[in-house]
Formats: structure tokens, C-alpha cells, sequence
């Protein structure tokens, strides 16, 4: 048996079939684990899908800020975007059970007791035991029938900081935004949602979230995350596995053996 944790997929299903053919990945015997945008702007959004839906209790995933805007584009909340290459998946005669299956997904999840997966990263100022609880209150949500309220509010880049008292819309959309979008934080702990780049390449005064100091993080545990393109990989520490190394940009799709502690790649 062998644990898999796979970066961005983007909806490039060619590129996903390859590289779990490379080691081969076997269901039913092994476990794939993915750190969300599982679809959006690659050439197959629908195949990745419906496979991923196959392959049943050997797959887990959290979701991606491109999973949550498909459901939102899904119920007419938002319109899609060209770019985002939805409209095959969009037209599916499934996409009922498809959406009904990626709402089930949680925004964080633990592989055991040191291992922690989620989309963008953990806020600096959240333990683990935080980021769960607050994934699972979203979780709860995307579930029930007032999924959609949830979908329509978390468009919007603030409140900019974690405030224990923050409640409702402003709560629920911190939480979406920290674990979906963040890259860059401020030293006062708010976030910077608009920069993209490279650490290298950002103004001096945001920090990637993985530099900034987090006291509640103990030493022996690791993030797996992905999300951040731009990194191709490089944190600098080895507690912090960042998986999306841009296939969907012409570069490659990673995955994390948990077993061997190794990443395997393909190129587009």
C-alpha cells in the first residue's frame, strides 16, 4: 500500500493519468490524496472529475479556490471566466452528482497525526487543531441546504486578520480566504491577496505565510499545500511540502509518496 499526495491538477487529465501511471498508482490498494483545484483551466476538467469520483474510498481531497468557484458558477452564483474551461463540465448530464460529490470535500485535512493537508496553507496565527475546526465549520455548510448562502458571501478580500470574534459572513470568508487564497502575510499577520509572484519577486513588506513564525506549530508536524505556482516547490523547509508546481502552465504535476518521503514528477 502506498499514500499518495498530489499537487494542483487543474483539470489536466492527461497529465494526472501519466503520472499515476509512473508509479503505478493502483485503487484499491493504494490511497490518493489531492490538495484541491482539482479542475479549472486544464483541457479536461470533466474526465478528472469523473476518474477521481471512480477511484471511491481511494480518494480524499480539500478543496481549492477553483473547486469553490465552479460550485458557485454551477448554481449561477458567478459566471465562469474563458479561461477557466468549465463549459464541458458545466453541460455534463452528471454535473448534479458531480457537484453533490465535490461539496463533501472538507478545506483541510489531517493524513495522521503529523501530516496536515489544505489548499493555500495554515494562517500563521492557527494551529492545526485551529485550521480542522475552522475547515470543519465550513464543511458543515457546504452541506446543508444553505450551501449556497455560503458560496454567494465568500467573494471579497477581507476581513484582513483572524479575530477570534469574527462571526457569520465575515468569519466564513476569512476562514475560505486563508485556506483557499493566501500566499502572502503581513508581519501584523493580515493577509495580501492580490500578489502572486515569487517571494523574490514581492514588495518587502509581506512575507509567504510559511516564513512567518507560528508559535503553535509543533516541529515534528508538516503542511502539504499547494496553490502557490510560483514557488515550483521551493519553501525552504522540509515542514512545508508545496506540491503545485504549475503543469497547467507548461511546467509539471507533482506528487508526494508519503511512504518515501519523495516527489515524483511529470512534465506537460
Amino acid at each position: 500500500m502506498a499514500s499518495y499526495v498530489i499537487g494542483d491538477i487543474q483539470g489536466c487529465y492527461a497529465g494526472l493519468r501519466r503520472l499515476l501511471d509512473s508509479v503505478s498508482f493502483e485503487p484499491g490498494r493504494d490511497s490518493l490524496y489531492a490538495v484541491g483545484d482539482l479542475i479549472a483551466r486544464g483541457e479536461d476538467s470533466l474526465s478528472t472529475l469523473r476518474y477521481l469520483r471512480s477511484l471511491g474510498s481511494s480518494f480524499f481531497s480539500v478543496l481549492g479556490n477553483h473547486d469553490l468557484h465552479f460550485l458557485s458558477v454551477s448554481q449561477g452564483i458567478k459566471k465562469a471566466k474563458r479561461s477557466d474551461n468549465l463549459e464541458p463540465l458545466l453541460k455534463a448530464p452528471d454535473i448534479e452528482e458531480l457537484t453533490a460529490w465535490l461539496r463533501q470535500w472538507p478545506l483541510a485535512m489531517a493524513l495522521d497525526e503529523k501530516h496536515t493537508m489544505v489548499h493555500a496553507g495554515l494562517y500563521p496565527g492557527w494551529s492545526t487543531t485551529q485550521l480542522l475546526t475552522y475547515s470543519q465549520e465550513i464543511a458543515e455548510q457546504l452541506k446543508s441546504v444553505k450551501w449556497c448562502q455560503l458560496l454567494e458571501n465568500m467573494y471579497g478580500d477581507g476581513p484582513p486578520k483572524w479575530n477570534d470574534k469574527l462571526s457569520g459572513k465575515q468569519r466564513q470568508r476569512f476562514i475560505i480566504n486563508a485556506t483557499t487564497r493566501m500566499r502572502f502575510v503581513r508581519p501584523s499577520l493580515a493577509l495580501n491577496l492580490s500578489v502572486k509572484s515569487a517571494p523574490k519577486d514581492a514588495p518587502s513588506s509581506l512575507r509567504p505565510w510559511f516564513d512567518i513564525p507560528n508559535q503553535q506549530l509543533k516541529a515534528e508536524e508538516r503542511i502539504l499545500f499547494g496553490h502557490w505556482a510560483a514557488l515550483q516547490g521551493n519553501t525552504s523547509s522540509n515542514q512545508f511540502v508545496a506540491l503545485d508546481t504549475g503543469y497547467v502552465w507548461g511546467n509539471t504535476m507533482t506528487l508526494w509518496h508519503k511512504e518515501t518521503n519523495e516527489c515524483i514528477s511529470v512534465s506537460a
